[in-house]
């Protein structure tokens, strides 16, 4: 197949064009100056990650319901002592239906990404889920009708978990890539502090006003974001694979904060533009070859195990249930524990956007992961040997660890992960790639958030073992799979994986180094050939832009 045969030269004919377009004080000409960090970005950014904050404050408000006196009267079992409970199989479903309504949106966010672009995608994401808080709120005596309404939600809170990443990664400069990206898991986080605080603030009303409040403010972040992403720029690259040109580049330069014929605007078009000309090579590929492609099913495999591992690190069990858990324990007030578990999330989170600027994402990934074995490890034992009416020690200890795991995970697993998945695809199957990755994080969450309640019914605290394990896993996986992305472009990525990198020597990998050893293998590059098209040569013999135009 021509498009696979190819992926070599054109990897290190990419490498070769970069080098030709960044010529240094030595040679004559003026360095290119390094992009700068703009208002634009950091707004897009944020208003961006309204959509994970979206994410956080449904989820997080479901726990504090549960405890709600006038929502247990209306979807609960009535007992003889005048008290309402829930069976696993409806507390596990009210739960459970948004993150299935989030698997089917996420599977078609891709395509809809694709055909209507990345900005449309968000917003439209977010007017639907306002159908499904109608839903909710009008809900009266059927839990079935306040499920339905979490499925609902689901499906546009899943196509914003696909596109919000997509668009930040496409859209910023490398310099905050991953710090912007980082920021959908930060308002994840905000949105869950935010929910609590407001169930612990509504939570003693006597009527329905207790979840209906909580659940009504769901409306003013979804016009939020809705309206807000209709003032903000496509994707540059989704505008350049659609014949955008001159508005990629100008949204490049907006965004970096420098003139549009400026040497870094050039630079990164021409990776654009030849990453775009691999992908007409083989326009004649079929869907399948998203895994059948120049070291796709790696990637693929990647991304579906790193985001069904942020789930099975174990975090979601305590944000869906940590009320329950805690009240177990013999506190008075489970609203205070979640809100000190939501508090250290937040806080913690913050720190992870130091780590995903400064460190490298696989060292911080495995420290995470070996974390937090630690910490479930001391959870089970704990919580199944000592734990008892009386003894208020044990019960301080599950608290002190699960905030420990809680650290763990906000500055590791609950920020990276996007921002390594955002960053893992070529962009001819990042849209799929992503939806398809995305997808598996909300399987692994509806599984967790339904079963959790019959599988610690029968087996209790030892449940931490399964995440324990689990993360033990993932260190090991991301050690021996995982490249390191930290600081490089998109297109400087893809031809990492697609050379083939050792992910344990990724992070001394030098682009130069390899596009040199390319040349020397391959007969066409040394002999100063090609393995361009015709219009590829043409493209490549026009004059390279000095700073001076």
């Amino acid at each position: 197949m021509p498009f696979l045969k190819r992926t070599e030269n054109d990897a290190s004919q990419a490498a070769q064009l970069e080098k030709k377009a960044s010529p240094t004080p030595g040679n004559g000409e003026l360095a290119p100056p390094t992009q700068r960090i703009t208002f634009l970005a950091i707004f897009l950014g944020l208003v961006a990650s309204i959509g994970g904050f979206m994410f956080g404050y449904v989820s997080g408000q479901i726990s504090g319901f549960f405890a709600m006196r006038d929502y247990a009267s209306r979807f609960g079992a009535a007992q003889a002592n005048e008290t309402y409970t829930f069976s696993p199989a409806v507390q596990g479903s009210i739960v459970s239906f948004l993150c299935l309504g989030a698997l089917f949106g996420s599977l078609a966010a891709g395509k809809l990404a694709d055909l209507i672009g990345r900005r449309m995608t968000i917003s439209t994401s977010a007017f639907s889920c306002c159908i499904g808080t109608i839903i909710e709120i009008s809900s009266s005596d059927h839990w079935v009708q306040f499920a339905i309404g979490r499925l609902i939600t689901g499906v546009g809170i899943g196509a914003l978990s696909v596109t919000v990443p997509m668009y930040q990664s496409e859209s910023t400069p490398a310099i905050i890539r991953g710090v912007v990206v980082a920021c959908y898991q930060l308002f994840v986080t905000l949105g869950i502090w935010t929910a609590y605080m407001i169930d612990f603030g509504t939570h003693e009303i006597r009527n329905s006003a207790s979840w209906r409040i909580p659940n009504g403010i769901s409306f003013l972040w979804a016009l939020v974001l809705g309206v807000g992403m209709l003032f903000l720029p496509e994707s540059p690259r989704f505008a350049y694979r659609q014949g955008r040109v001159d508005e990629a580049r100008a949204t490049i330069a907006r965004l970096g904060g420098v003139d549009i014929d400026d040497r870094s605007v050039y630079d990164q078009i021409t990776e654009i533009r030849v990453k775009l000309d691999e992908e007409r090579a083989g326009r004649d590929t079929k869907w399948w070859e998203m895994f059948t492609g120049p070291a796709m099913l790696r990637r693929v495999m990647i991304g579906v195990v790193l985001q069904a591992g942020q789930q099975l690190t174990g975090a979601n069990f305590f944000f869906y249930y940590g009320t329950t858990i805690f009240s177990q324990v013999g506190l008075q007030d489970s609203y205070v524990t979640q809100i000190i578990l939501g508090s250290v999330n937040v806080v913690c989170t913050f720190g992870g956007l130091y780590v995903v600027q400064k460190c490298s994402r696989r060292w911080a990934l495995i420290i995470g992961a070996l974390w937090s074995v630690i910490c479930f490890l001391i959870y089970s034992l704990v919580g199944s040997l000592a734990l008892g009416d009386d003894n208020k020690a044990a019960g301080t200890v599950l608290i002190v660890f699960s905030c420990l795991f809680i650290v763990a995970f906000a500055t590791t697993w609950g920020p990276l992960v996007w921002s390594v998945v955002a960053e893992l695809f070529p962009a001819r199957y990042r849209a799929p790639g992503m939806a398809l990755a995305t997808a598996s994080n909300w399987l692994f969450n509806f599984l967790i958030s339904f079963f959790t309640q019959f599988i610690t019914r029968d087996i209790g605290y030892w449940y931490g073992m399964v995440f324990g394990g689990s993360c033990l896993f993932l260190a090991g996986f991301v050690f021996f799979f995982v490249i390191e992305s930290k600081d490089r472009s998109l297109e400087e990525i893809d031809t990492m994986y697609v050379l083939g990198v050792n992910p344990i020597t990724s992070a001394s990998w030098d682009p130069a180094t390899a596009a040199k050893r390319a040349s020397v293998s391959s007969p066409e590059t040394s002999r100063g050939g090609s393995a361009w098209t015709g219009e590829d040569k043409e493209e490549e013999s026009k004059p390279i832009r000095t700073l001076e135009g």
